[in-house]
């Protein structure tokens, strides 16, 4: 298993979390995103910085995201491409994405964003806390643990 981070919009709270456990299970790991983002130094760790244009280093984590692979991301659209590869998705705050509840994500997402281009003022995220990166630890601990027994 490798493990890929969609790095446009990773919460540096997670940092250090994701860090421990590529560490720990020397993880074949990719951080892609459109500018440097830095997790921690790693041999484990492989940093690349894709073309500026919207959705590039999506494109590449889906060319090179292989079946069973693990994909951090808060992108709906690429988490129902990873999940359409066999592959693996957790958002930040701890989602595990799955053939059962991508496609009622990805309409809820699209809806949302249809009000918005209309015209529509709607509510964003709420903002990322504690909580949030603890439901990560939880979620991504339980995948690694099922996957690195």
């Amino acid at each position: 298993m490798k493990l890929f981070i969609d790095g446009d919009a990773f919460p540096n709270l997670l940092k250090p979390i994701i860090h421990k456990a590529i560490e720990r299970l020397q993880i074949k790991t990719y951080v892609l995103a459109n500018k440097k983002i830095h997790i921690g130094n790693s041999s484990c760790i492989e940093y690349i910085v894709v073309s500026q244009g919207a959705d590039e280093a999506d494109h590449q984590i889906v060319e090179m995201v292989e079946e069973g692979d693990l994909v951090i991301t808060a992108d709906i659209p690429l988490a129902d491409r990873i999940i359409s590869q066999d592959a693996h998705a957790i958002d930040h705050r701890g989602e595990l994405y799955s053939e059962d509840n991508i496609k009622p994500l990805l309409s809820m997402r699209n809806f949302m964003q249809e009000l918005r281009d209309a015209g529509e003022i709607t509510k964003g995220p709420k903002p990322f806390g504690i909580k949030d990166a603890e439901a990560f630890a939880n979620q991504l601990n339980a995948f690694l643990c099922k996957r690195f027994k």
